[in-house]
Order: C-alpha cells, then sequence, then structure tokens
C-alpha cells in the first residue's frame, strides 16, 4: 500500500532579518540585484544585464495584468434607534462577480452586516450584498467606465501587508507598483518580477533577439493568505482567472520546437503557462480559473527557466520555487541572498533561476 509522505510546511521556513525587507523599489527599475542560480553556480547581478544573461532565441512570458486602485477608505451609514450611525471602514476589493458585484475583504468585518450603506468619497457608493465568514460582497452604485473612474480617483494601490504595515500607498506607489506591462485591469497586487523593466531594457533585449510573450493573469488577495496546514499538500490553493491567447501560446511553441528557452517573469506566468499545458506537451490557447498548486514534485512541462522576486518563507510561492530548483537547492539560493543582503518580497531584488544543465550564459 502507497502511503502518501507528508510535506511538511516547516520545510519552507527560514529567518529573514527585518532590514532586509524592501519597502520602496530600486531606481531606476534594471538596477535592482539579479541573483543568478545556474546548476552548479550562483552568481551575483543586476536586472540591467538581462541582455547578456539571455541568448538570441529566448522567449520571456510576461503577465500584461494591471493592478486596480482596489484598497478604499470609507464610513459606514446604518440608521439605529438613536439616529443614524457611523463607522471608518477599510475594504479591498478582491474579485469581480457576474453580476457586477465585487467580493471584498473589510476591516473591522465585524462591523459589517447586510444592507449597509458605504461611502467612499468621489461619488463611490456600495451597499453591502451580502456578508461572509471572512468577507463581504459589495454592490456599487455605478458600473462601466464610471466606476473605473471613480475607483481611480477614491482607491489607493493595495500594497502587500508587509508593506502596509510599514508605511501608508502614496503617489509613488500609482507608478511603482505597476508594471511597464501593465494593460489589462484586474490584478489587486502586482506581478512583482515585471515591476524590474523599463522601456530602454525592453529595447534591449530586443536587439539582443530575446522575444516576449504577452499572457494575463489577474492576481488576487490569496496570493498573500498564509498557508495554516502542517502538510502543505492538504492546502487548497486561491483560484485566480488567466487567458493566453493564440498567439501567445504559438509563440511558446515556436520558440520550444526551434530550441530556444522559454522563461517565465514572475510565478504568475509559470503558474498560467503550466496550466495550459497540463493535458498535453505543448501550451494551448486557454482562458478560465487556475488553482494550480505547484510543490516540489512537480512536473513541469514548458518552463526552462523562472525570473521572481524573493518571496516569503512558508508561502505557496516559496513552494513553487521550490518545486521548480529543488528543496535543498532553493535553500542555498536564499541563504546566499540573505549573507550577500538581497532585499525581498516585492519591491525587493530579483532571481534568474534555471533548474536544468543549460547556461544561462549567451552563446556564440
Amino acid at each position: 500500500m502507497n502511503v502518501r509522505a507528508p510535506m511538511k510546511l516547516s520545510d519552507f521556513d527560514f529567518d529573514l532579518p527585518e532590514g532586509l525587507i524592501a519597502t520602496r523599489p530600486a531606481r531606476p527599475r534594471p538596477a535592482a540585484r539579479l541573483l543568478v542560480a545556474e546548476p552548479g553556480t550562483l552568481a551575483d547581478h543586476h536586472v540591467r544585464d538581462l541582455p547578456d544573461l539571455l541568448r538570441a532565441g529566448d522567449l520571456l512570458v510576461i503577465n500584461t495584468t494591471r493592478v486596480i486602485p482596489a484598497r478604499l477608505q470609507g464610513t459606514r451609514g446604518r440608521v439605529g434607534a438613536q439616529g443614524p450611525l457611523h463607522a471608518r471602514i477599510e475594504v479591498t476589493l478582491t474579485e469581480p462577480l457576474r453580476d457586477g458585484s465585487w467580493r471584498a475583504l473589510a476591516k473591522p468585518l465585524r462591523k459589517l452586516a447586510e444592507g449597509d450603506a458605504l461611502e467612499f468619497g468621489a461619488g463611490l457608493r456600495a451597499t453591502v450584498a451580502a456578508r461572509a465568514v471572512e468577507d463581504v460582497v459589495l454592490r456599487f452604485d455605478l458600473t462601466g467606465a464610471a466606476f473605473d473612474a471613480a475607483l481611480e480617483l477614491a482607491g489607493q494601490m493595495p500594497l502587500p501587508p508587509y508593506i502596509a504595515g510599514r508605511r501608508a500607498a502614496d503617489a509613488r506607489d500609482r507608478e511603482d507598483y505597476q508594471t511597464v506591462f501593465a494593460h489589462n485591469p484586474g490584478a489587486v497586487a502586482a506581478p512583482t518580477a515585471a515591476l524590474h523593466f523599463d522601456e530602454d531594457l525592453i529595447a534591449a533585449l530586443h536587439a539582443r533577439g530575446v522575444g516576449f510573450a504577452e499572457v494575463i493573469l489577474h492576481v488576487g488577495a490569496g496570493t498573500f493568505l498564509p498557508v495554516k496546514v502542517d502538510d502543505v499538500r492538504d492546502h487548497k490553493m486561491h483560484a485566480e482567472w488567466g487567458q493566453i491567447s493564440v498567439e501567445a501560446a504559438a509563440r511558446i511553441n515556436e520558440t520550444r520546437a526551434r530550441g530556444g528557452r522559454v522563461i517565465a517573469v514572475g510565478t504568475t506566468a509559470l503558474r498560467l503557462i503550466e496550466t495550459a499545458a497540463r493535458n498535453s506537451d505543448t501550451v494551448v490557447p486557454w482562458s478560465g480559473k487556475t488553482d494550480i498548486f505547484i510543490t516540489p514534485g512537480f512536473e513541469f512541462r514548458v518552463t526552462d527557466g523562472l525570473m521572481t522576486n524573493f518571496h516569503l518563507p512558508k508561502s505557496t510561492l516559496m513552494m513553487l520555487v521550490a518545486g521548480l530548483m529543488g528543496p535543498a537547492r532553493i535553500r542555498e539560493v536564499y541563504d546566499h541572498a540573505i549573507t550577500h543582503g538581497y532585499r525581498f518580497f516585492s519591491y525587493g531584488d530579483a532571481s534568474l533561476l534555471w533548474p536544468g544543465g543549460d547556461s544561462a550564459r549567451a552563446s556564440g
């Protein structure tokens, strides 16, 4: 009888000095450091070195999702026995629903009840349509372009908890927490590996002969949810909506057919292309929600390399990179990053991870 061996949450833990948590990004963007992990070697570079580290014919898979200003500060209005009752409320939009309403996290959730009216400023108002154990459903009085415009005025960028706990979002984050590729609104968290690119770097990569394929995965707030089970195989992965076009699938498959390397820029791009290749060894055009959960032992069918930031201990993203590189190797990578002062998490530095025996050095 086969007994499933547990995969302990503690296997993905590590100690991180507080001072290595980045609260602002590097400027200019490609000035961020880049730790390149090839089989048997670790090398310190900067993101601006990518044209020298990649080859003509390589393909970077980019997530073009755009972060919406999903964090709203407002007041709750309710009529009580003694007249109107008001309370300050913070909500973070997490998922649009088919009827036009939104799922949202709320603080303090206990102060909200079905039917409550919420006022956020800039003409943006909502009613609590339903309340669950962990979140609420909000029905806004604006839709379409009018809603988008009001949200731009009233909302703030939804910085991750480890930044928001250290400082408030400000005007700089409107630019800093958005990638240069972003043009499909819907994410409530940035695909952070792509934050390191600017137009000059993109031009240099094109000149080198490196191609780009654009996909969409709207990053949800679930990316920050902690894993609460001791055996990570019991964790229920959050689902996120994504899309791979006919053109993007063709570019990925053509690159592989002629021996080029497919490099996912970010874990979101990686999860999407591996989702679309689950039933074959090619990437098919795909649209829908993916809850793919990548851990050690996962069979990668498309990804040759991954550019990604440094992730939180005991997170699903830490499990993903351990699945790509192997747990022992990823510990070496992170030990090196901590020892050499790399900056961690969304606004931090990046790594370029090569799991196979193929060198990341430019050839020819």
